[in-house]
């Protein structure tokens, strides 16, 4: 853990940017069509984003357009 936390803080901001948007939009994807059991395990596990982008392409069945759209919204 403490080799970790004395990574490049640059490192640790990508690592971030790269999961957040994958995990939100995973997680609303799970919610809105009721995939509890999904949600539990999208939140709870952290898997770098890869049981995120398999559950939105394989699960629920979302193209990368679907993906972008969300994050499209006029103001």
């Amino acid at each position: 853990m403490e080799q970790f936390l004395q990574m490049d803080p640059k490192l640790i901001v990508l690592a971030v940017l790269w999961v957040l948007p994958w995990k939100g939009y995973s997680l609303w994807t799970a919610s809105h069509n009721g995939h509890k059991r999904w949600f539990i395990a999208l939140l709870v596990l952290n898997t770098f984003a890869i049981l995120d982008i398999f559950y939105i392409f394989y699960i629920a069945k979302r193209t990368p357009k679907d993906f972008f759209r969300v994050f499209k919204t006029k103001i």
